[in-house]
């Protein structure tokens, strides 16, 4: 009686934990996706396309959740998110990987590209492409490159040439050669979130900042700073990442074909980045908010000779030849 109790108990047992693992089997991997940056900007809309074209073709077994403008974890916080596999999937300004693998300073050095053209060719390039799987051994693996523009210094002085930077405090990404940049030119970088930036601004604890246009008017940047001068001395793009393991955990099929959507997706979001920055551009000429200077090439010219340095102090971190490979972008 004994015995067939405990063969009952045991095939009870067994047929609840194969249900359970059918249950568990047939749900959806659920993919968070968090970024910080509203959902209007080359981001944002990335993110967007990504959710909307997983939903079509993946319905039943992925489902992304988008959580734009720090809605789930700010600046500070999403790369930690990510390595606890508390969101499996984010796109993190390139300046947030310094402390995961140096190289991928190169993309902030100021100056190094002439347009985001030459930006596209680096990136597909085998240098550029490396560089994505350069952070497994972290638990961070890199997908693509989503771009968003080239940056434009933004103040309420005229900033025209690199002695008007003199003394301001910059608000700056968490990275060492943004910090040198300013630096450079005898400016004060001030790290601070990107969330904060704006009342930073506003308050005066910052007086300037870096930001492409999208970012600019996204974030009303335009109502607190009366001047942006049209530098185009640095990128800001993004890499699109996930957590390793959980990238491992997925079937080889559906991550086949989310790397296929993927693709899609960034050849899109970097198709139609720099046509939504000019757009943003003319709404804040529009406005009338902000003056836009508009650099001679005798003055950009000083700008850069004025930051050129920070490629030099930066070389054997970086790679004298992955900078190399970089500018030699500039030249198709």
């Amino acid at each position: 009686m004994l015995y067939k109790k405990l063969i009952k108990t045991i095939t009870t047992f067994a047929l609840s934990a194969a249900f359970s693992l059918s249950a568990w089997a047939n749900d959806p991997i659920i993919i968070k996706f968090s970024h910080v940056v509203a959902n209007e900007t080359p981001k944002g809309q990335g993110a967007l396309l990504f959710q909307k074209l997983v939903e079509q073709r993946l319905a039943g077994k992925v489902k992304v959740e988008v959580y734009p403008n720090s809605s789930l974890y700010g600046d500070g916080k999403e790369m930690e998110a990510l390595l606890l596999n508390n969101v499996q999937m984010l796109a993190p300004s390139l300046a947030k990987f310094d402390k995961y693998t140096p190289k991928i300073q190169l993309f902030d050095l100021p100056f190094l590209f002439d347009d985001i053209k030459a930006v596209e060719r680096f990136e597909q390039s085998d240098a550029g492409k490396s560089l994505l799987k350069s952070m497994e051994d972290k638990g961070i693996t890199g997908l693509a490159y989503w771009n968003n523009d080239l940056k434009q210094l933004s103040a309420n002085k005229e900033l025209r040439l690199p002695k008007d930077a003199r003394g301001l405090k910059f608000r700056v990404q968490n990275s060492e050669v943004l910090d040198a940049q300013f630096k450079a030119l005898k400016a004060v970088p001030r790290k601070m979130a990107f969330g904060e930036m704006y009342q930073g601004l506003q308050t005066g604890v910052v007086n300037g900042a870096e930001n492409p246009y999208s970012n600019i008017f996204s974030q009303k940047i335009n109502e607190v700073q009366k001047y942006i001068t049209e530098s185009n001395h640095g990128l800001l793009s993004y890499m699109v990442i996930v957590n390793t393991d959980f990238w491992h955990s997925v079937p080889e099929a559906i991550r086949a074909e989310l790397i296929a959507i993927l693709n899609e997706v960034s050849a899109e979001v970097n198709k139609q980045s720099h046509a939504l920055n000019l757009a943003d551009k003319q709404k804040i000429i529009d406005s009338g908010s902000s003056q836009i200077i508009t650099l001679t090439a005798e003055q950009r010219s000083q700008w850069r000779d004025a930051v050129k340095p920070v490629w030099k102090q930066f070389e054997d971190t970086i790679g004298a030849d992955l900078i190399q490979a970089a500018a030699a972008s500039n030249n198709p």
